[in-house]
């Protein structure tokens, strides 16, 4: 974070707003005048010359820096059960010794002997917990054996409740800290949805929620001045309380307690939820202390600013951070004739939950690739009736990213919603069909729950001579219009039913027969590829890295064009769109890549990295400017 060349002097806190600027050099740009000779002159001089651009205004970024937004990593050892003899007996190590010990918490008997089943397996379990996480939020889990483990897959296999610990290499030596979340479920490998078959793809996976945090996570605001002190941080506080407040039950309250003279907790408002970076930096954009005159001035410059492309994107965030006064000249920005300078007006608009934003978000989303992922996230913040309009629209679209975006953006709004609430299949995933207008499509997903959504009602299967569910499910013409399902099991009886060629008969049927999610997803998998499927089908539409800005008129395909410049959208990832299994998106496995911290293979260097890269990356966001 750049240091800030505006220091908050306690003492001058009073007179803030009959202050003015001094030349650069000076101690604080904020003094009392106390001539009265001199501020006839200063009002002589401002009739004689142009007002210069105002841009020294005091700004909460301008007094501290923000804390708390890395994600923390737990990890820790368990047992998968369940497996089709394709567990191992693990050899001697730390991790073995770790996981008897913790068996013998449970009251396991005979752990050595349920280790040594080809049913079992010692797996390391690791995942992320984001900032602002609360007791009892959910996450994925990444699951994988050991580099010297005979394991040959984890495929069926469920994951015994395991505790998950802050885990760090210090001088050669692993520590661990307290239990601070817990995992446990069915675990999906690598290797369902990536078609491939190979050893490490079937000995790594997933449990699709399946962390659970046992502690919340406060985010907060460091005070960054030359002399700390409580008038400093409750000034601050008091600011950000006059913009953000909250409800404890039924009673209002500000976002802001200042704990200490160099430290302000933050309790997160409700509207940006799912989008606490964006959170963090308005809440640094708002004024200290500004007169209404200062207020007024401000307002005229950062209008000129939003309507330059270039300037554009930090007016937005200082104009939201202002609030209410400042939609007029925010909704001057939508008749822009440049779609950048409309979005980032219509973002700001949105998270003030002013329904001129809804139309220009949704243009946004289905036009500009680049921006999709925010214009979504910015609908789902609004509780006007025009942003669920907007979204219930981007389900009829072509593209695959904007439809499940749209779907996903409704859903964590209001799960109960009619529209997308859909129905539990077996206890183990949940299908959902809409009524849409646009191509078939069947959307699998690989992160935070398993999900099923199929985009188009009455879809059918074309003729199937035979597919196949998984190993033991298989499915055939009977010859009468209807298909034959079969389940063949080692040890149990064999399972036959017939239903029709309905997309939704035929997965209801097969999780009636025995299937999960796993014989599901094999399903439509070997659908598609024997062309018995016309909708489209796609796993895990979400964001991917450098999208470049271009037409979706152009390029349906989702697929980024290569002629056109590439360009970054002025503001993180949402929330709503990360993957919560590696959040920074380059948080890997052995291999060639980074390591766990309870891999053999560990290195001090890449510890290192997996402490500070997320930090690293979201810090910048920060900066004053």
């Amino acid at each position: 974070m750049k240091p800030s060349t505006k220091r908050f002097q306690p003492w001058s806190i009073a007179c803030l707003g009959v202050c003015v600027a001094l030349p650069i050099g000076c101690t604080s740009p904020l003094l009392l005048t106390s001539s009265s000779s001199g501020g006839k002159e200063a009002r002589t001089l401002a009739e004689v010359t142009p007002e210069p651009e105002r841009d020294d205004v005091l700004l909460v970024k301008d007094v501290s820096k923000p804390w708390g937004l890395n994600y923390t990593t737990l990890e820790g050892v368990a047992l998968v059960t369940g497996l089709s003899k394709t567990g191992s007996d693990p050899p001697p190590s730390p991790q073995r010794a770790a996981l008897l010990s913790d068996m013998q918490t449970y009251e396991v008997k005979n752990p050595n002997m349920v280790l040594a089943s080809a049913e079992t397996s010692l797996v390391l379990v690791r995942c992320f917990l984001p900032p602002g996480v609360r007791k009892g939020d959910r996450c994925d889990v990444e699951v994988r054996v050991p580099s010297k483990s005979e394991t040959s897959s984890l495929r069926g296999g469920w994951l015994m409740r395991a505790r998950l610990r802050q885990v760090a290499l210090v001088d050669s030596t692993l520590h661990s800290g307290h239990v601070e979340g817990l995992a446990e479920g069915h675990v999906l490998v690598d290797a369902l949805f990536d078609g491939q078959t190979d050893k490490v793809r079937e000995s790594r996976g997933r449990v699709l929620g399946g962390g659970i945090a046992l502690a919340s996570r406060s985010i907060g605001l460091v005070v960054e001045s030359e002399q700390h002190s409580i008038r400093t941080s409750s000034q601050a506080a008091a600011a950000i309380n006059s913009r953000f407040h909250t409800y404890d039950r039924g009673i209002k309250r500000g976002v802001a307690t200042p704990k200490r003279d160099d430290f302000i907790e933050l309790d997160v408002h409700p509207r940006y939820r799912h989008n606490l970076v964006r959170y963090v930096r308005i809440i640094q954009n708002i004024a200290v202390s500004e007169s209404p005159v200062d207020r007024v001035h401000r307002l005229e410059q950062l209008e000129r600013k939003l309507l330059e492309p270039n300037t554009a994107p930090a007016a937005a965030l200082q104009l939201e951070a202002i609030g209410k006064e400042a939609v007029r000249v925010l909704q001057k920005g939508l008749s822009s004739g440049d779609p950048e300078v409309r979005f980032y007006a219509a973002e700001s608009l949105a998270y003030l939950d002013d329904a001129t934003a809804a139309d220009e978000l949704a243009r946004t989303a289905r036009d500009l690739p680049a921006f999709r992922w925010h214009a979504i996230a910015a609908l789902a913040a609004m509780d006007h009736v025009g942003a669920y309009d907007a979204l219930e629209r981007l389900f009829h679209v072509s593209s695959a990213e904007t439809r499940y975006a749209a779907f996903r953006a409704l859903r964590m709004k209001n799960p109960l919603d009619p529209l997308v609430r859909g129905r539990m299949l077996g206890d183990e995933f949940s299908y959902h069909t809409l009524d849409t207008t646009g191509p078939a499509m069947v959307h699998l997903s690989r992160s935070r729950a398993a999900e099923i959504v199929v985009f188009g009602q009455n879809q059918e299967l074309a003729h199937v001579d035979f597919l196949y569910a998984g190993k033991n499910i298989l499915l055939k013409d009977s010859g009468d219009g209807r298909i034959k399902v079969s389940r063949f099991a080692p040890g149990e009886e064999d399972r036959q039913q017939f239903c029709t060629r309905k997309l939704d008969d035929v997965v209801q049927t097969l999780v009636q027969i025995g299937g999960g999610y796993d014989e599901v997803v094999e399903f439509f998998q070997d659908a598609k590829r024997k062309e018995c499927l016309a909708a489209r089908v796609v796993v895990d539409a979400l964001p991917r890295p450098n999208r470049e800005r271009r037409s979706a008129a152009d390029n349906p395909s989702d697929e980024p064009s290569s002629d056109e410049a590439s360009r970054n959208v002025a503001s993180p990832l949402p929330d709503m769109f990360r993957e919560n299994a590696s959040p920074g998106g380059d948080v890997h496995w052995e291999d060639g890549e980074r390591t766990s911290r309870l891999s053999p293979d560990i290195s001090p260097d890449a510890a290192a990295e997996d402490d500070q890269g997320m930090w690293t990356r979201v810090k910048g966001w920060f900066r004053p400017g």
